[in-house]
């Protein structure tokens, strides 16, 4: 709980209070105007913390508009704690994006052949994902879990947002280098990094969810 008094009429805090209380209850125009609201000042904390390393790579409205996505999924559990919690709330989950998307860069220059997903569309393909994420298919027959896995994950993709599932496609099941996927989505190559660790996330949720199908490795 906060401790500040919550604001009174006509106090400056008042809008982003009341867009804030509609925008958990699922207002999506809510949020979507606190998110234009704040972007100016997201993006210059963001701009601040990209090394000169890396700017050819890598913009402070790649990070923003993966931030962006996330703070739409993510919204329902965010708790106004006062002046400036949805800013530290944004910066948290921009600062992590940022991070997942430096860490993908530096493991392009370097890239673990045990970490790769050898990607042919095919349901080999599939399986591969899927055991890359940590889980594995319940299916007795190794035969038959091929199968189920194709069609289940599938069907767990078109759950994901759009670029989330277009990024995967491309990278771990048609096995597009990160340049072309990169070209195709109309994004730069660390932001298509960035939309691949956060479609991983999502992807691991959907599928701990899936137990029909999918149990985690030991």
């Amino acid at each position: 709980m906060s401790n500040q008094p919550p604001p009174s009429p006509g106090d400056p805090r008042q809008r982003e209070h009341d867009l804030l209380r509609a925008a958990v209850r699922g207002d999506e125009k809510a949020l979507a105007q606190l998110l234009k609201d704040i972007t100016p000042q997201l993006r210059g904390r963001v701009a601040s913390k990209i090394s000169p390393v890396w700017q050819g790579s890598l913009d402070a409205d790649d990070v923003l508009q993966v931030t962006f996505v996330e703070a739409f999924l993510q919204i329902e559990g965010f708790t106004d704690r006062g002046e400036g919690s949805f800013l530290a709330w944004l910066s948290h989950i921009a600062d992590n994006n940022l991070r997942d998307a430096i860490k993908a860069l530096e493991r392009a220059k370097r890239p673990d052949p045990r970490k790769q997903v050898h990607a042919r569309g095919d349901d080999d393909s599939y399986v591969a994902l899927v055991e890359l994420l940590g889980y594995t298919s319940t299916t007795p027959s190794r035969a038959a879990a091929r199968g189920e896995v194709h069609t289940a994950l599938d069907a767990v993709l078109s759950q994901l947002p759009p670029a989330y599932e277009q990024v995967i496609r491309m990278l771990d099941l048609e096995g597009k280098a990160p340049a072309q996927a990169a070209e195709a989505l109309g994004r730069t190559v660390g932001a298509t990094h960035m939309l691949r660790a956060r479609a991983h996330d999502r992807l691991r949720e959907l599928l701990g969810s899936e137990s029909r199908y999918f149990s985690r490795m030991s």
